[in-house]
């Protein structure tokens, strides 16, 4: 059927009449100048793809009429502009597509019908990790590392992007996915197949919100439901409220982008916008640039938002520019942007949208600088504050701002030797500082910051002791380059800041080993050690096993810290140092103001840097140009393969429904707490010796120093189902110490988790798992829903869900259950060691109630977590995927 908009296509310029736009100012719709911006890309996306089919007239009306429609928990399709994956979800996303062509074709369906229609953009950036650094060439032993582990993987996406079209790799060493995604990848507007349309796009990265700050509308979406877009399949989903945020004033002259968005991330915390847009405007806004906007979106997640929303202005223009696009294409840009009202001044209060009821406001001024930690990303604290709060932590009760180490301990030292040298460390003493991140190192303010403070460091003769593992991973060459140009790079190094690798590197985890002698420093007094890094994530085990706490702060508070060698420092009272000279050197003597950043960021952040390192950043690497890859359309599955691994997902797949069934007597396999995070069900770090992964590996003749990451093996279900629930920080209630094991309930015996799952698959129990509030925050893993599948999990029973891996578990055809309002484990007197029989209806309806009896005789309800009529589909289907494919086949 043709659009029923079609009346309101045209030209936008004239002399090219082949190059049409819908002009959403012509719908002569009083409602359309009062929806948010970011609502307004959703409108557009759906007048374009309006076919009566998939994308409906109604739901134009739903998006159109947005200020009603917010609060009647209303469906709407959205169809993105684009993906993007990095390569940890990237990989097991093309075995998806791999085993689907497989699929398809047993089912006598053509293969090459499992092909991306929506462009996708995969950027490796998740391999490298910091295993050298403070050497000159720690950047080419680390690149050279990574392609002798991660050959396999490369070899297998490199195979991708021949085999599927609408697929283009980014090579490792090019950068870190959002920060290229800013840079380089992102069009604002899009000029494609005849018509101008609002550049838009989900990624397998839960901060691909990122891009909201150039007013790209994006979002993070579990690895399956990704797929399902690159197939061509609109994301459905509920129609956002939409909070308004409204900033004023001017930032405080000693103040960063990192601290602006700290703070903005404890104050959205505390008002609630888990599953909401939240859309910034007002004065204040026009104070900061595309990479301050980059930063406070960057953290998005961490928030909880869906997206966070700074509509494009005359200061996003200009970053195109700055950044090295097409002028031609940035004048288009700019004429469509005006044509259909999405072209902002953030000083025009008369442009304010409507909002949702909450508006929320912050003063700029009344930011002071802080870090977040030590064990979540919303527990700011001012840094005039660090020294008393991390001391009040120590002896707090175990808890996320509590390490309940007993107060006669509180002034333990440990000496050890190191390189020869005497050295002591304590509860506090830093032995991470990471510059690392696409939060931080896209912001050339912050960058050029942490370099002009390094300079006077080294100038005032202050130095980092030797055994702190310093690193600088850029997110692109084009830091590198400014870094170099401005002269502050030989200081960085000086302070053991080199560049290490151009990748996420420690913010994910790949933090490598620490020195042998600071590790058994630390296991021998039990200390609290401390990382600090510019990285939006710091869950407990995130960073590194050995630093129980860990510190987000800006760039140049990584240093400082670094230089302090403590996090129990009060910068005003206390001096980093002494110098040879006998003189105390103070923070405030060499932190740099910012006209002094600005000044240096004006002459060295240029375009020409921008194109000169994108124009060759997809044959740059010579490792990646020198790597064989078949082209056959089906892959050839190696079977001694440890790496890529054809996943068991579609075995058995018939085209004929299955109707689901009541799942009946299911075990508790584990029974969680509060704000259970991606990173425990799906760990990304190094595999444990001990482990049921490492077990796995060594039986097919690995050696430990061959094992890798769990994230780097995500292309092998068998390494990927033993590391679920593998995090060595996991709390587990029916186990009473932290640890990746579990009760089996027939037995008795305590297990790892994987073994008490394959004694419970053996015997034909059914599992579910039993968890608290937030349940699979942090990153959008899609393995944190394929690993528990796969150890036999029907549902989830959880107080709330963080919104991407609900969808990720709907994806995987697992039961999200959500207690009624007011219930929980303990007002229902549950234990987990019950027995669970879950009643599944013939006829099911979003969100409705279902009836779960125990062993004991006692009955409650839950709320079942499919929020629209497609997830129910999906769930009947026993996942997207199998959607997919019998879609496909038939």
């Amino acid at each position: 059927m043709s659009n029923p908009f079609v009346q309101i296509l045209e030209p936008l310029d004239p002399k090219q009449p082949l190059k049409k736009f819908f002009n959403l100012s012509k719908l002569e719709d009083v409602r359309y100048a009062r929806l948010p911006f970011s609502i307004r890309i959703l409108l557009e996306a759906a007048i374009r793809n309006c076919d009566e089919f998939l994308v409906k007239k109604g739901d134009v009306e739903n998006i159109l009429n947005w200020k009603v429609m917010q609060h009647k928990n209303v469906e709407v399709p959205f169809k993105p502009a684009r993906v993007i994956l990095q390569d940890f979800t990237g990989v097991p996303a093309v075995v998806d597509f791999a085993a689907m062509r497989d699929a398809v074709k047993k089912l006598g369906g053509d293969p090459e019908k499992i092909n991306p229609i929506c462009p996708a953009d995969l950027v490796i950036d998740h391999s490298i990790q910091v295993d050298f650094n403070r050497q000159s060439d720690s950047l080419q032993k680390n690149q050279d590392l990574e392609f002798e582990r991660n050959k396999e993987r490369f070899e297998f996406l490199k195979w991708g992007s021949r085999a599927f079209k609408n697929l283009r790799i980014i090579p490792p060493g090019s950068g870190i996915i959002h920060q290229v995604n800013l840079e380089y990848l992102a069009r604002v507007v899009m000029d494609q197949d005849g018509y101008y349309y609002p550049d838009s796009v989900v990624g397998t990265d839960s901060h691909t919100t990122m891009i909201d700050g150039l007013g790209v509308l994006g979002w993070g979406v579990g690895g399956i439901e990704a797929e399902a877009v690159m197939l061509g399949q609109p994301i459905s989903m509920v129609l956002p409220e939409v909070v308004g945020y409204k900033l004023v004033g001017n930032p405080q002259p000693l103040v960063t982008s990192t601290d602006i968005v700290l703070t903005i991330t404890k104050h959205l915390r505390q008002v609630g916008v888990v599953g909401k847009f939240v859309e910034f405007f007002g004065p204040g806004v026009a104070q900061l640039s595309i990479a301050d906007r980059a930063t406070i979106a960057n953290m998005c997640p961490e928030y909880g938002a869906t997206a966070a929303y700074f509509p494009v202005d005359e200061i996003s223009i200009g970053y195109l520019i700055q950044t090295g696009r097409d002028k031609e294409k940035v004048t288009c840009t700019k004429r469509y942007l005006e044509a259909v009202g999405m072209l902002r001044d953030f000083k025009n209060s008369s442009q304010d949208p409507d909002f949702t009821q909450q508006v929320v406001e912050l003063d700029l001024h009344t930011v002071v600088p802080c870090c977040s930690g030590p064990k979540r990303p919303q527990d700011k604290v001012a840094v005039s504050d660090m020294k008393k709060d991390f001391e009040a932590c120590l002896g707090a009760k175990q808890g996320f701002k509590g390490f309940q180490i007993a107060p006669d301990r509180h002034s333990s030292i440990v000496k050890f030797n190191f390189e020869g040298c005497d050295f002591e460390l304590a509860h506090g003493s830093v032995v991470i500082a990471a510059i690392t991140s696409c939060t931080n190192t896209s912001n050339p303010s912050v960058m050029l910051g942490a370099g002009l403070l390094a300079k006077k460091a080294v100038e005032a003769g202050l130095t980092v002791k030797p055994y702190i593992k310093t690193s600088l991973s850029p997110g692109s060459g084009v830091v590198t380059y400014y870094l170099r140009e401005s002269g502050v790079m030989p200081y960085l190094s000086q302070l053991g800041f080199d560049v290490v690798g151009y990748g996420c590197m420690t913010c994910i985890g790949n933090s490598g080993p620490l020195p042998e002698s600071v590790v058994e420093a630390i296991t021998q007094g039990d200390l609290v050690a401390v990382g600090v890094l510019s990285g939006n994530r710091n869950f407990e085990g995130r960073v590194h096993p050995n630093t129980r706490a860990n510190y987000l702060a800006s760039p140049p508070l990584v240093i400082a810290y670094a230089i302090a060698g403590t996090i129990r420092i009060d910068f005003e009272k206390e001096p980093l140092g002494i110098n040879a000279s006998g003189k105390k050197i103070f923070l405030k003597d060499i932190w740099p103001t910012r006209n002094e950043i600005q000044a240096v960021e004006r002459q060295f952040v240029i375009p020409g840097m921008f194109k000169e390192v994108y124009e060759k950043i997809e044959t740059v690497n010579k490792s990646w140009n020198a790597l064989d890859a078949p082209s056959d359309k089906l892959y050839t599955w190696n079977p001694k393969s440890t790496y890529i691994k054809s996943p068991p997902f579609f075995d058995g797949l018939t085209l004929a429904l299955q109707t689901p069934k009541t799942i009946e007597d299911a075990y508790a396999l584990l029974s969680f707490g509060d704000s259970v995070t991606t990173d425990h069900i799906s760990p990304a770090g190094n595999i444990a010796r001990n482990s049921p992964a490492a077990r796995y590996l060594t039986s097919r003749g690995l050696t430990p120093r061959e094992f890798n990451s769990y994230g780097s093996r995500r292309g092998n279900d068998a390494v990927m189902a033993r590391g679920t629930f593998a995090n060595i920080r996991l709390v587990n209630k029916f186990i009473d110490k932290q640890g990746p094991q579990t009760i089996h309930f027939p037995s008795g015996e305590v297990l790892d988790v994987f073994d008490a799952a394959e004694r419970y698959k053996q015997a034909g129990h059914p599992l579910i798992v039993l968890a608290g509030k937030e349940y699979g925050a942090g990153s959008s893993r899609d393995w944190a829903a394929k690993g528990p599948f796969l150890l036999g999990v029907k549902a989830v029973l959880a107080e709330s869900y963080e919104r991407i891996h609900r969808s990720n578990l709907v994806g995987m055809g697992v039961i999200p259950l959500q207690y009624l309002p007011g219930e929980n484990a303990g007002t229902l007197g549950l234990t987990g060691r019950e027995r669970y029989t879950i009643i599944i209806p013939e006829k099911l309806k979003p969100q409705m109630n279902v009836q779960i009896k125990l062993d004991t005789g006692k009955t409650f309800h839950a709320i079942m977590r499919f929020d629209t009529d497609v997830e129910l589909t999906y769930f009947h289907n026993g996942g997207i995927l199998n959607y997919m494919i019998r879609k496909m086949a038939s």
